[in-house]
């Protein structure tokens, strides 16, 4: 039997909790909810997601403050954070995962290279956990490997709780 994919793994480990995700995304565009929307039967568990590249929509739909923006930055571990506690709020999901990152190939700096992203997790109780990366590669491998990594996390988590 061939393996299943993250996101084939993701959706029978949310089917067998009866949990439902949603998804806060910058750099990655909407690419983890693409992948989880790919597998049959996804609407039992895939409430929804938004794609927040700008401040302002990252402020107006997922109520990152104005304030954390500033003082740390939309790629910063307490943005990631903001926008997932943000998404189960607004979606009503049971786990909700963000991704912020800087895709590249510009806009990185000396703090914040190109390739930094930062996972975030928010479960039940709002509990939240963030992941902090740093991948190599272009453009298209830094949103790759952070769906990836994002869809690990989620799937790691519900294994394990």
């Amino acid at each position: 039997m061939a393996e299943q994919t993250l996101e084939a793994q993701v959706g029978a480990a949310l089917r067998d909790k009866g949990w439902t995700i949603g998804t806060a995304e910058s750099c990655t565009g909407g690419l983890v909810l693409h992948r989880l929307t790919n597998i049959p039967g996804s609407s039992t568990y895939v409430l929804g997601g938004i794609v927040a590249y700008s401040n302002a929509i990252k402020q107006a739909l997922l109520r990152v403050k104005q304030g954390t923006l500033l003082a740390y930055g939309a790629v910063s571990e307490q943005t990631a954070q903001e926008m997932a506690v943000g998404a189960r709020q607004i979606l009503k999901a049971d786990i909700a995962v963000s991704i912020t990152g800087i895709a590249g190939p510009g806009g990185g700096t000396t703090e914040k290279p190109v390739g930094l992203t930062y996972i975030g997790l928010a479960g039940p109780d709002d509990e939240v956990m963030v992941q902090r990366h740093i991948w190599d590669g272009d453009r298209e491998a830094v949103k790759s490997a952070s769906a990836d990594a994002a869809l690990q996390l989620v799937l790691d988590t519900l294994t394990q709780s």
